[in-house]
């Protein structure tokens, strides 16, 4: 089968000390502080075999992802722009759904109770958990002291067929149901991001109560199904703040009841005044620019009535923030970090979310196939007026 398999060079930034669990020329934690001059190959791949536990599933759509695109971007150092697990060469590819060909003995199906029966669509989370280290037996599997990602560290899905443990994956058949099969295609490949989005705004950042105020900095696919998620859990003001047009009536086409232009306008006096001066119970940083955007959010918290604000931070960025000691302690304010989307009934919620009514597939702006994935990963750097551009032809 064909797979679009990223490579890059090891090459660790001078200065630089590889940490406890790199794996010298292999895998870091830190892309961005060792790898080089990243390139994309369409390349032949073995169709994978399962074993007992194993679920052979034919891909039937993937989104490109904003760490896809960083992967393969560099700084002015030929550096990788993406800062966290990564392991080339791999096949990219995670935001996937696809329908089950082959399945093991012990493969069981989470919505029937029984071995997966072919033909079952199902997406998967990315998070390779070990489900036997201290964070998996505590309940917190996205802190996987053996944590592998597929598309970064282990091949992904940007390919014909990709093998799975079970254990990973979530039938989005009731989708099916709702919407019928195209649109379920380009929903299940949703399901991932979205569940980003649900563990950062409501595990991670606590969730809220219905009526309350909420700010989205970033109109990325993650910002654009935190509005939905969050105008979906009831929330009364669901601000974003995006400087694309195209974005921002997205977002209120979604679940968005306003939309700010940062740059055009001043964030902070937007949400001051859409919120009558109260501010906002949550805050996402979902822009990658923390530094950025970091004097609004403490003046929304500042001058805004509301106390204990939650700011939750999502985007991925190898930047430090200047945080204000006395905005968060004066203002019982807190800031909380947020990575991947597994347990807590994640998947399942944003799967029953969407079979509810939560459709976000208009995200989807674009459908390409194996071949043109480069040239698309590239435009992204630049365009933001694409939002999520998803293959659906892995020929």
């Amino acid at each position: 089968m064909r797979a679009a398999c990223l490579n890059a060079d090891w090459n660790p930034r001078p200065g630089f000390k590889l940490g406890s669990k790199d794996i010298e020329g292999k895998l870091t934690y830190l892309g961005s502080k060792v790898w080089t001059h990243p390139r994309i190959e369409i390349v032949e791949k073995a169709v994978p075999e399962c074993g007992p536990e194993d679920v052979l599933i034919e891909v039937k759509a993937c989104g490109i992802c904003g760490s896809d695109v960083h992967m393969l971007q560099t700084d002015q150092d030929g550096y990788i722009f993406y800062p966290g697990l990564t392991a080339f060469p791999a096949t990219l590819g995670h935001e996937f759904c696809g329908a089950v060909v082959h399945a093991g003995e012990n493969a069981y199906n989470k919505r029937t109770g029984r071995p997966y029966a072919i033909g079952e669509p199902v997406c998967a989370e990315e998070m390779i958990w070990c489900a036997q280290c201290k964070p998996c037996c505590d309940g917190i599997p996205n802190h996987c002291e053996r944590l592998q990602e597929i598309g970064f560290s282990i091949d992904g899905a940007y390919a014909k067929y990709i093998r799975m443990n079970a254990r990973y994956l979530w039938s989005i058949e009731s989708l099916s149901q709702v919407y019928g099969e195209d649109k379920m295609w380009l929903l299940g490949s949703l399901v991932e991001p979205a569940s980003v989005a649900f563990n950062a705004v409501i595990e991670r950042g606590g969730g809220i109560r219905p009526g309350e105020n909420v700010v989205i900095l970033g109109g990325g696919p993650i910002g654009q199904a935190a509005c939905a998620i969050l105008r979906h859990a009831g929330a009364a003001c669901v601000i974003i703040s995006e400087p694309s047009k195209v974005r921002r009536e997205m977002a209120l086409a979604i679940g968005a009841t306003d939309a700010i232009d940062p740059a055009k306008d001043s964030v902070a006096d937007a949400v001051l005044e859409i919120t009558r001066g109260m501010g906002a119970a949550l805050i996402l940083e979902a822009t990658g620019l923390p530094g950025v955007v970091w004097p609004d959010v403490e003046r929304v918290i500042w001058e805004g009535r509301s106390v204990n604000t939650r700011v939750v931070i999502v985007a991925r960025a190898d930047a430090k923030i200047q945080l204000t000691g006395e905005v968060l302690q004066v203002r019982r304010a807190a800031v909380i970090g947020s990575q991947g989307h597994s347990g807590h009934g994640i998947f399942p919620n944003v799967i029953n979310c969407m079979a509810s009514g939560m459709d976000i597939s208009r995200i989807i702006t674009k459908r390409i196939g194996l071949d043109e994935l480069e040239e698309n990963l590239v435009m992204l750097q630049m365009d933001r007026d694409e939002v999520k551009i998803t293959l659906t032809d892995f020929n």
